[in-house]
């Protein structure tokens, strides 16, 4: 299984979401980064994706985007072969 990072906060709806889409998929660790408690960590996020919302979704090298990005994906039959590393 690819290592799953992701940029989220505490209190975020969609990051709860994709954290449970995940789960589902057998994913037993994201990496959780709380720019929320960081703020440093926004600008980072801001720099690597392009992009200021949260969640950002990394698995293994790949970024994914967002809840919604994360759940097209599966919906294409994507997300299992990038979890996998087969993708």
């Amino acid at each position: 299984m690819q290592p799953v990072k992701m940029y989220s906060t505490g209190t975020c709806p969609y990051c709860i979401r994709a954290k449970q889409v995940l789960k589902a998929k057998g994913v037993e660790r994201i990496d959780e980064i709380r720019v929320d408690l960081d703020p440093g960590q926004r600008q980072t996020m801001m720099e690597i994706t392009g992009r200021r919302t949260v969640p950002q979704i990394f698995i293994g090298d790949t970024h994914v985007g967002g809840h919604d990005d994360l759940v097209a994906l599966d919906q294409r039959g994507g997300l299992d072969g990038l979890l996998a590393g087969t993708a």
